[in-house]
């Protein structure tokens, strides 16, 4: 029985994450690749990409994404990445 209590309080939260394509050929670093890739394979991160969300004004500006559905900007993808982990803490 408390296994299975621990297994309910240990669900990891969810996100589901949209990125713009244009957006991540512009603002992803070379070196934060490898970084994105183990968080995107992470089971409970799902994400797709769009080639285009319409929301050039904030594109153009800093790397971004959709997070549960909240836009989330950083200055960088580094930071990016960091904002996007707070979603699944």
């Amino acid at each position: 029985m408390m296994s299975l209590i621990q297994k309910l309080f240990a669900k990891q939260k969810k996100a589901k994450i949209e990125f713009c394509q244009r957006n991540l050929e512009q603002f992803l670093q070379e070196e934060n690749y490898a970084d994105y890739n183990e968080f995107m394979n992470r089971k409970n991160v799902t994400y797709k990409e769009f080639e285009c969300q319409s929301r050039c004004k904030e594109c153009r500006m800093s790397p971004y994404a959709v997070v549960n559905g909240e836009f989330v900007e950083a200055k960088d993808s580094a930071e990016l990445l960091k904002k996007m982990a707070k979603y699944i803490e």
